[in-house]
């Protein structure tokens, strides 16, 4: 399932982002990826001094962990710090799935969900649609800046070519609570519906009913 975050961030937000980024520099994207992510991998990601990169992910993620939708749709245990790629004119990165286990030491996770934050506006860029292989075949992904996309990180993916302009996005990925795509979806449509019914029927009989299906459901399925 693809799940969309529209205006995750806000005008003001974005330039804040824009101006900090601007103070650092773009490197070779490809020594962060896996062994076979690497030989399709044609980016930049940004390096910045530690405090101004500390500033950049409480903007994007402070406001991503927040939001109900992400909150709901990942059910997130761990999330990771995301990193900021870059892609000019003839940049893209080819088909892959995104490695299963991530991060060093005793910081390892497993990703369970991608997150794509789009930073550049699509009139700024041709090309660069994330392409993601579902159950209903290529889905392509081009959102106006300030959205974000959530997709099982097992999925498929590329970046296309990048044919004018410049793409800026942020990426990182979640383990969550409950591992399955397909049963955290149905938990993400059931609490849609559960919050709903809380909000217009408080006190209803079918309220109460779907509220301890749901927490029961995530209780039954979490990893923990």
């Amino acid at each position: 399932m693809l799940t969309q975050i529209s205006q995750l961030l806000d005008p003001q937000q974005l330039e804040a982002v824009r101006n900090i980024i601007a103070t650092g520099q773009f490197a070779d994207g490809s020594q962060s990826a896996g062994m076979a992510a690497q030989r399709v991998k044609y980016n930049e990601e940004l390096t910045l001094e530690p405090a101004h990169l500390k500033d950049l992910n409480n903007l994007v993620m402070g406001t991503l962990v927040k939001h109900p939708v992400y909150r709901s749709a990942a059910l997130p245990l761990k999330v990771a710090a995301p990193y900021y790629a870059h892609y000019t004119k003839g940049m893209s990165y080819g088909e892959h799935v995104d490695d299963p286990i991530m991060g060093t030491g005793s910081e390892l996770y497993r990703s369970d969900v991608s997150i794509t934050v789009f930073l550049s506006s699509p009139d700024e860029y041709d090309g660069g649609e994330l392409v993601v292989q579902t159950s209903f075949g290529e889905q392509q992904v081009k959102l106006p800046a300030g959205d974000a996309i959530l997709y099982p990180s097992s999925s498929t993916h590329r970046v296309a070519e990048v044919t004018r302009g410049e793409r800026l996005v942020a990426v990182s990925w979640v383990q969550s609570l409950v591992q399955d795509p397909e049963k955290r979806a149905l938990l993400h449509d059931l609490n849609q519906a559960r919050e709903t019914l809380l909000r217009d029927k408080p006190d209803a009989g079918e309220t109460r009913q779907v509220n301890q299906s749901y927490i029961n459901l995530v209780r039954m399925w979490s990893d923990i």
